[in-house]
């Protein structure tokens, strides 16, 4: 399997991509991203790239893959709803619509987040949005596509958030965090986890393309 990363220098993207670079059944990983990764493997190449609005500079390097593992994402904390929109649907939609006419036998695999808004109606600003997003992912021409919702995630293997107060939150509750994942997968995830969902789901399928985060730590 060939798969494609976004977001592979965030703390979900660096927990998927050590997945990928671990499983015999995956061939290649092209991370794409604004920065590189300042990884070396035998299996990764990467492409920078700034305007994640156009990819038409970079589309002959984006046919032929089997799979997307879209891990972008930012807070919504201080931001207005039309930045914080642009910052994850349009963004999201542009390398999405891309990819579905370049590979249409792609599966795409969408991080999200628990509490995501399907109806975009509600009163929360950022499920309004995730939920926005995830309604059009999957009106995109894939052979399908998954949305992860997962809860609190704890890092695994050394990887760390690059914001300085969630990792010093991070390092706090991680014996907590341990052990709620053990007894409450509902709120409780791994990046370890969530990395073999995603490449398992691409590779068999899911029954439903909405994973929660007992989903997730189930698959």
């Amino acid at each position: 399997m060939k798969v494609i990363l976004f977001g592979a220098t965030g703390m979900i993207g660096q927990g998927v991509l050590r997945e990928c670079l671990l499983d015999p059944g995956i061939e290649s990983v092209l991370a794409v991203g604004r920065s590189p990764t300042g990884q070396r493997h035998a299996k990764l190449r990467e492409i920078v790239h700034d305007n994640f609005l156009d990819f038409s500079a970079i589309e002959s390097e984006l046919a032929g893959f089997d799979a997307c593992f879209f891990c972008l994402g930012v807070s919504s904390v201080g931001m207005s709803e039309q930045r914080y929109r642009h910052m994850t649907h349009d963004i999201t939609l542009a390398a999405a619509t891309t990819l579905s006419r370049l590979n249409p036998g792609m599966v795409f695999v969408y991080v999200t987040g628990r509490g995501a808004d399907s109806t975009e109606q509600g009163a929360s600003m950022w499920a309004r949005v995730k939920g926005k997003t995830e309604n059009d992912l999957l009106k995109l021409p894939f052979k399908a596509a998954y949305m992860f919702r997962p809860a609190g995630i704890q890092p695994l293997h050394g990887i760390k958030s690059k914001t300085a107060w969630y990792q010093a939150a991070y390092v706090v509750a991680a014996p907590v965090l341990t052990l709620l994942n053990r007894v409450a997968p509902k709120y409780v995830t791994t990046t370890e986890q969530v990395g073999r969902a995603m490449i398992k789901v691409a590779r068999d399928g899911y029954p439903k393309p909405v994973l929660e985060s007992e989903d997730i730590a189930a698959v």
